[in-house]
C-alpha cells in the first residue's frame, strides 16, 4: 500500500517482483527512459533486476530492447 507524501521530493523505491518498497517518501518516481514523472499510485512498471521505473509499457520494452 502507497501512503501519500506531501512532499514534491522524488521517491527512492526498491523494486521487488509485483511490489515495491518505499525507502524515502516522495510523490513520485521518473521513468528510466523517458523522465517523465510517475505518482506513485500510478506506478505499474519497473525492473526488479535494473531496480529503475517506466511511464508505461512502451518505456518498458524500450528498455528491454536495447539490451
Amino acid at each position: 500500500m502507497v501512503t501519500p507524501s506531501t512532499t514534491t521530493e522524488p521517491a527512492q523505491l526498491h523494486y521487488g517482483d509485483g511490489e515495491f518498497a518505499v525507502l524515502r517518501p516522495g510523490d513520485h518516481v521518473l521513468c528510466a527512459v523517458s523522465g517523465r514523472r510517475i505518482p506513485l499510485a500510478s506506478l505499474r512498471y519497473w525492473s526488479a533486476e535494473r531496480q529503475e521505473p517506466y511511464f508505461g509499457p512502451v518505456e518498458f520494452l524500450q528498455r528491454a530492447n536495447a539490451v
